[in-house]
């Protein structure tokens, strides 16, 4: 990985928001499911989507890549035309294995899954009580991807905690309408996450499958449905509309393209919250959105439960706000790529922030300003990265982010488009 020198300049310009990557995933796991072509268009082949794709290939869907688009043919499950034992490389995709691990078990045969980063360490406690429960073999090594399981699932009713990752819900989600057995979902504890089971529902429904949401206390399924071929375009992903949203707060000017202000995407908490702390919301015709700063920046309380993807780049605004600002239901985050709430304190503050992380939280006391003039590091987190990027227009002094091509887990293109806008930037070698 290399390192990136970023000096203070003012961002002014359009951005095409990258597609969804929520729905992009969904949209390549729906369309492998069905028996005929569908074509899936607005795709962006981050590191995440070349996992999905590459997981449904070993499960035997045949797609295609063109330049912006994917053709998909899903397996015939009833000739059974995948290997007995497979292979799938989750790369560091949280949500391709968590998804992934349920529909392995529609298909005879062994599924071994593999992974690098801190994949290893994200919990899935919540599917080895499901295998003990429907006698599915299974193992693993701890801290280290490495699972293989053995089985089939059947159709019944799955009991789920609500407070652990939505993806455990929306990979049986995926799965349970093609068993031939009706089943049921019963969620144990209040839902956190609940709009990343709207977008489940919504691309599932899309394609053909209707599942019952009970106030996500219970999700009732019919079985024996059939996931439907049809063409479809993933929409603009709000948690890299943030980024740039979140530097319309830190005083550029920057206007976001294909970003559907009536979007499903728990991540477009983003323009209410940055309402609150005083930015103006501009949405024009085409899908145009743009923050405007009209006032200085205020404190405020953040609810990280159902959004923690736009915390970090939140906390760099922050920052900048006057007063004291709260940002809570975030212990998640630790779990991500990095421990994004220690790294995101560590990094900001080396910057010349203010902020206190605590178990659960992080305490943001907002200063006039931000220094730089260091040495920064992106923890090999794509959002950490970005968000150093953006907040380096608020800098006093150049910095540089150490590892700043992790962009490309979610976001290949993103230091393109922060240089088309104004940022200027300089591939850096210790000793230059």
């Amino acid at each position: 990985m290399g390192d990136l020198k970023i000096y203070p300049s003012k961002l002014r310009g359009e951005v095409k928001i990258p597609p969804s990557k929520s729905m992009a995933h969904r949209a390549i796991i729906c369309a492998s499911l069905s028996n005929q072509l569908c074509r899936i268009d607005n795709i962006d082949y981050s590191d995440d989507i070349i996992a999905t794709i590459d997981a449904m290939r070993s499960l035997g869907a045949t797609i295609t890549k063109y330049e912006d688009y994917v053709e998909i043919i899903g397996p015939n499950r009833d000739i059974q035309n995948t290997k007995n034992n497979r292979i799938i490389d989750c790369n560091e995709s949280g949500s391709t294995l968590r998804f992934l691990v349920p529909i392995s078990l529609l298909f005879e045969g062994k599924s071994k899954f593999i992974g690098r980063g801190n994949l290893g360490k994200r919990p899935l406690t919540t599917y080895y009580n499901i295998f003990d429960k429907e006698n599915i073999e299974y193992s693993y090594e701890k801290d280290r991807l490495n699972l293989e399981i053995n089985g089939k699932l059947k159709g019944g009713t799955y009991e789920l905690e609500g407070n652990v990752s939505s993806q455990f819900i929306s990979g049986l989600l995926f799965t349970l309408p093609l068993l031939k057995e009706d089943s049921k979902i019963i969620i144990t504890t209040e839902m956190e996450s609940k709009s990343y089971v709207d977008l489940t529902l919504k691309v599932m429904k899309d394609f053909g499958i209707e599942i019952i949401n009970n106030e996500y206390k219970e999700f009732v399924i019919k079985g024996s449905q059939k996931y439907k071929s049809r063409n479809y375009r993933v929409e603009g992903d709000y948690s890299q509309g943030a980024f740039f949203l979140c530097g319309d707060a830190l005083g550029n000017k920057i206007i976001c393209n294909d970003l559907d202000i009536n979007s499903l995407q728990g991540d477009k908490e983003v323009i209410d919250i940055l309402q609150r702390m005083n930015i103006d919301i501009l949405v024009g015709k085409g899908n145009k959105i743009e923050g405007r700063k009209t006032k200085k920046l205020k404190s405020t309380y953040i609810d990280g439960s159902q959004c923690p993807d736009i915390i970090p780049v939140l906390t760099s605004v922050a920052a900048l706000a006057k007063g004291r600002t709260e940002i809570t239901n975030v212990g998640r985050l630790r779990i991500k790529e990095c421990d994004r709430l220690s790294a995101i304190t560590s990094e900001l503050n080396k910057l010349g922030a203010n902020i206190i992380e605590k178990e659960d939280s992080i305490i943001v006391e907002g200063v006039e300003e931000l220094e730089g003039g260091v040495e920064v590091w992106s923890h090999k987190d794509h959002r950490i990265a970005m968000t150093l990027a953006m907040v380096s227009s608020r800098c006093n002094k150049p910095i540089i982010i150490k590892d700043y091509d992790c962009v490309s887990k979610s976001y290949p293109k993103f230091f393109e488009d922060f240089e088309k806008i104004g940022g200027i930037t300089v591939e850096w070698n210790v000793g230059e």
